[in-house]
């Protein structure tokens, strides 16, 4: 009796950890990013404002407004020509990097599958009852396999909302995943969104 409740708690505070620990480094690393641009641009706002307005204004939230801004001022400089060799630049370089090298293209090939422009890297969006029964979320078909016994299992990526690069892989039989109507583009959306941007109707049974 006391192993199976020690077990109980075991299995559920080791499922509570696998979801909180991804969005507690993304939430470290955006207040990082949040409180660098909000000590930078906190002291130039007063004079831009004064000398655009003659008078000094104070804006909240510049943190999160500059890291918007940055992210669009480099999406528009990697989509034109000159971006695009940059980046290409930085591939190389890091690429050749011994330790880093590894990182990274990890790293890029799961961004690159979130990307509109590649084509094929997920197979399909699907639901899987995680991290335990009753709980469904939303999940793509990376690959297919045969494990030791010849019983077809597949590879099930777990995307975190907001900040998809991060998640779980699942190692499941075919007949515990859960088909959904979703396009994989709908599929990103929906969880880039965290659930804003999702049909009306899904088929699983929540």
């Amino acid at each position: 009796m006391t192993k199976r409740i020690f077990k109980h708690l075991r299995t559920k505070i080791f499922a509570g950890i696998l979801v909180i620990l991804p969005l507690g480094i993304t939430f470290f690393i955006l207040k990082f990013v949040f409180n660098t641009l909000d000590g930078i641009l906190d002291p130039l706002m007063p004079r831009l404002t004064v000398y655009l307005f003659n008078r000094e204004y104070s804006i909240p939230g510049l943190g999160i407004i500059g890291f918007f801004l940055l992210l669009y001022l480099i999406g528009v400089v990697a989509t034109n020509v000159l971006g695009r060799k940059l980046v290409h630049w930085a591939d190389r370089l890091f690429t050749n990097i011994p330790v880093v090298k590894k990182i990274y293209l990890s790293s890029k090939q799961l961004t690159d599958a979130f990307s509109a422009t590649r084509k094929g890297s997920f197979r399909q969006a699907v639901f899987v009852e995680f991290p335990q029964e009753g709980n469904y979320v939303l999940g793509f078909v990376t690959n297919e396999l045969t494990d030791l016994e010849r019983q077809t299992k597949v590879t099930v990526f777990i995307p975190t909302a907001f900040v998809p690069p991060q998640g779980f892989l699942l190692f499941l039989p075919k007949e515990k995943i859960l088909p959904s109507q979703l396009t994989i583009e709908e599929a990103i959306k929906a969880i880039m969104s965290v659930g804003i941007v999702t049909p009306h109707t899904l088929s699983v049974p929540l």
